[in-house]
């Protein structure tokens, strides 16, 4: 499996609980850091998951797993604490302990740290077919197997405008705390300029205020100001596990709508509370005449380019269709994701000749039916399965189909290699 986020975390404890102790002692874990952490440089000590605790990496699909977030909280000696906050939305970081709380507490399982994958490669038999998969790691080491589970995420955004800047003076979110980190207070930026008007840009902006006490922050977005995530309970129910079922068998028109409407559930929209944080910080600045926060909305960014040792946004103001320069000293992005499949992924594709990727109800790749050996890919599935497949919401259940395939597949051949 490569990748030891929430998803193959969760598949992890999955085939541990499924009994077959032989597949669970054959199944190895890569992961490119020393260590698990969950959003790992968005770790702030204030952020908080959107997820309530319940749909951690087991209990939805098992209540009773000592895998779960409250068994984590028991054995920490911190159960009191957390029952006394009287929330479902744990912080971050609490999320991200748990999670290297479950890896240490594997039994079978087998993780490899600073293990980063380079490029898969198909194993051929005799007739052609495909018996498995070679995986180089950064450095030259290979690991073969049998099947193969991606579950590492997308590739971060940089939006064309800003590939041309000096890699140092660009920011993705997936880097934030340990580009701020590494660099000493007297370099720490003066003008900061973060783009998005999603949870990750406006974390970063929050987070500036105080990363970077010098400074004077500045937001610049599309859209027409910040938003909260719609919460209507009636649309968390397409979050289910048994949505995705019906989602999976929808026409595609259908599929698209569903798409577009849960927009704001969970992508350009804030936490409520932390949105409501973010404004009071602005409003006690202005009524108190201490302004040091700029948020601009109804903006693109036409180009990038450096003016010494100046970073230049040529922005165009959509109500008027004006262009003005505005000057910083570095760029944060809050641009997401690439909505394509992983890189990883896609070279995999091209090196098996496949032209497009179709997965399967439980999240396999259509191969042929010649192929012995499999690969499966998590959080990457949107259009397929729904919205939530890039969330924990569905972790424990969506273990739990790729496990139940896994055994299927198993159960008339003797299983000798890696997973």
């Amino acid at each position: 499996m490569i990748g030891a986020g929430p998803s193959n975390l969760a598949l992890a404890v999955a085939i541990e609980e499924s009994g077959f102790d032989q597949l669970a002692e054959s199944t190895l874990l890569l992961e490119q850091h020393p260590d698990i952490k969950w959003q790992r440089n968005l770790l702030l000590p204030w952020a908080r998951s959107q997820v309530s605790f319940l749909k951690d990496l087991v209990t939805m699909r098992n209540p009773r797993s000592r895998f779960s977030f409250l068994n984590f909280l028991h054995e920490q000696g911190k159960l009191d604490d957390f029952v006394n906050l009287s929330t479902f939305n744990p912080y971050r970081w609490e999320v991200s302990a748990y999670q290297q709380w479950v890896a240490d507490s594997l039994d079978h399982v087998r993780i490899r740290y600073n293990a980063r994958a380079e490029r898969i490669a198909p194993r051929h038999g005799e007739d052609g077919s495909i018996i498995g998969w070679t995986v180089t790691l950064f450095g030259g080491d290979t690991i073969e197997c049998r099947d193969l589970v991606v579950g590492a995420g997308r590739d971060a955004h940089v939006p064309e405008a800003f590939r041309g800047l000096p890699a140092e003076r660009v920011v993705h979110s997936t880097q934030y705390s340990d580009r701020i980190a590494a660099l000493p207070e007297t370099e720490r930026p003066k003008r900061p300029v973060v783009v998005g008007g999603a949870q990750s840009a406006a974390e970063m902006f929050m987070a500036l205020h105080k990363d970077a006490p010098d400074s004077a922050p500045t937001l610049i977005m599309r859209s027409i100001g910040l938003q909260d995530y719609q919460t209507s309970k009636f649309g968390n129910e397409l979050f289910y596990s048994s949505f995705i079922d019906e989602f999976y068998t929808m026409l595609p028109e259908a599929r698209t709508q569903v798409l577009e409407e849960m927009h704001q559930t969970n992508y350009a929209g804030l936490a409520p509370p932390f949105l409501d944080e973010l404004y009071s910080m602005i409003y006690q600045q202005k009524m108190l005449g201490q302004k040091r926060s700029t948020v601009t909305p109804l903006v693109d960014v036409v180009s990038a380019r450096m003016d010494g040792d100046e970073v230049v946004l040529d922005l165009r103001d959509r109500k008027s269709d004006k262009v003005a320069p505005l000057r910083c000293d570095m760029v944060f992005l809050g641009t997401g994701f690439d909505s394509r499949m992983p890189a990883l992924v896609r070279d995999l594709a091209d090196r098996v000749g496949l032209d497009a990727l179709n997965v399967s109800r439980r999240y396999r790749v259509d191969l042929g039916d010649s192929a012995w050996g499999a690969v499966y890919l998590q959080g990457v599935n949107e259009q397929t399965h729904g919205i939530a497949d890039s969330l924990i919401s569905v972790l424990a259940h969506r273990s739990e189909d790729i496990t139940a395939d896994l055994l299927h597949r198993r159960e008339t051949v003797d299983v000798g290699t890696e997973v």
